[in-house]
């Protein structure tokens, strides 16, 4: 059942719709106040990727549209126009590559009469005034007559295409109140958070055996915190997933919920790539089940890797719920030295007088909570998180070290860290790739580190009152600096 937006005015008529009926629509127009048509080829092969996946169930909701109906009675779209374009293209495509099909054939579609007239309609009499409309409608149409010329791409994906894949049409006669719903949903609405969005497609990929665990993995994920939920997966998975495969990583976003998207075990190929993930998947699963374990009351989990292709469904719930548990437990125990300790362990391992030392100076040395700074102690937590997930806390504390340096470096070298300094740096010294690739701890270890030339701050400036200095201030200079100079990689 279809709940109503919180700010939904009370004029507005809502209706669901398959693409056939969306695109046989009278006057539907792009405004001139849309912004161009920015959707690239690797939109367009997801979509389609995704549609290719689903084609076998009932429905597949596409998303939502926001129409403006104005006195001219144009049908004017004020939301959707990138998802609503490209199916326009699809169409065509279909119209011009697949003539085998007779689109005019109402056994393929209940609308198809009309919809060859105004998909056709559409495409000749609207212009597009930006350049980067033209050629990316031009690139995605070439692209989407490769897709539907394919002899995969059957007539039961057409008609899943035109019948069975459905938007949420909300239409309305102001347009002050048409944008008005358009701003609440972008800003306010969940859906639109980008764990939210894989909390839904993931639900969608539990295979039928598993549909009676639905309920109970939406009330435990509905009882997580929503923030905590976002810094997860922003700041740590996929941060960690993007810089251990030397791709850059500033904002976590919609664009980039593909990232946790992977393989569905029950409708995959059996391609020899997805052995090892099938053949571990139901092992633990039968492990699981048998009689003995009522007895012993062990429990064999499943063995995640914050790197590995991820199963969709229901152990895509279990990661999300393991690397919560991991990761705050790691950030806990580093941000929770307030002292030292030497009884302070992380993860069950027992941490080196200098690991401890580290940890204790992240955490109070004057400008730890400058937004720079900030960024720096996110390289360093996900590189400890992702050492702790491959090795766990074998050599630990000399790992920790050795992450200090490489992290801290693009601290003390630098008088001011923005989002891109620490996203550049990562990318340009790479420790997230040595560690995916290390066989053993001692090839991190042993992964040599150049000495630091510190930044110098920039000499103090006089007014008539009083003195200003720049950053990095001198207390920051003599605590980090000093370490370095202690561990002999600072002369």
């Amino acid at each position: 059942m279809m709940t109503e937006p919180a700010d939904t005015p009370q004029n507005v008529h809502r209706k669901i719709m398959p693409v056939c009926e969306l695109l046989s629509l009278e006057n539907l127009t792009i405004p001139d106040y849309q912004r161009p048509y920015k959707w690239e080829e690797s939109n367009v092969t997801q979509l389609f990727q995704d549609i290719q996946a689903q084609h076998k169930k009932n429905a597949y909701r596409l998303g939502t549209i926001v129409f403006h109906r104005d006195s001219d009675n144009e049908l004017n779209i004020v939301d959707g126009q990138q998802r609503t374009l490209t199916l326009m293209l699809a169409v065509k495509a279909i119209i011009k590559t697949r003539p085998e099909q007779k689109m005019a054939n109402s056994s393929l579609c209940p609308h198809a009469g009309k919809l060859v007239e105004r998909v056709n309609g559409f495409i000749n009499n609207t212009t597009f005034d930006s350049l980067l409309s033209q050629q990316n409608l031009h690139n995605n149409y070439l692209v989407l007559r490769r897709i539907v010329s394919r002899s995969d791409f059957t007539e039961a994906h057409i008609s899943f295409l035109l019948n069975k894949c459905q938007v949420v049409t909300f239409e309305l006669h102001s347009v002050e109140e048409a944008f008005q719903f358009f701003d609440s949903q972008n800003s306010r609405g969940r859906d639109l958070n980008p764990h939210d969005l894989l909390k839904a497609f993931h639900l969608r990929e539990f295979v039928e055996h598993e549909h009676h665990l639905k309920a109970a993995t939406v009330q435990h994920w509905e009882s997580l915190d929503s923030k905590n939920l976002a810094s997860l997966f922003a700041t740590y998975l996929f941060r960690i997933r993007q810089w251990s495969q030397g791709k850059s990583a500033r904002k976590f976003t919609k664009n980039e919920v593909g990232l946790f998207k992977g393989v569905n075990i029950d409708e995959i190929g059996n391609y020899p790539f997805v052995d090892s993930l099938r053949i571990t998947h139901h092992y633990v699963d039968e492990y699981n089940n048998q009689y003995q374990r009522k007895i012993d009351r062990q429990k064999l989990t499943f063995p995640f890797h914050l790197d590995q292709m991820i199963i969709n469904g229901r152990r895509f719930f279990e990661m999300a719920e393991h690397y919560q548990q991991l990761v705050t437990h790691i950030v806990a125990r580093e941000h929770g030295i307030e002292k030292q300790n030497s009884r302070t362990t992380i993860a069950g391992g027992q941490l080196s007088k200098r690991a401890i030392e580290i940890l204790y100076l992240l955490n109070t040395y004057a400008n730890a909570r400058r937004k720079g700074d900030k960024y720096v102690r996110c390289m360093f937590d996900c590189a400890v998180i992702f050492y702790i997930d491959k090795f766990s806390t074998a050599e630990l504390s000399q790992a920790i070290e050795k992450i200090f340096i490489w992290a801290y470096r693009c601290r003390v070298e630098r008088i001011a860290v923005q989002l891109a300094t620490m996203d550049n740096y990562v990318l340009n010294n790479n420790l997230f790739r040595i560690i995916r690739e290390a066989i053993n701890p001692q090839e991190l270890l042993a992964y040599t580190l150049p000495s630091v030339t510190p930044a110098k701050p920039k000499a103090s400036r006089s007014t008539s009152n009083k003195t200003v200095k720049k950053s990095p201030d001198e207390s920051t200079e003599n605590s980090l600096v000093q370490l370095f100079r202690d561990m002999k990689y600072c002369d």
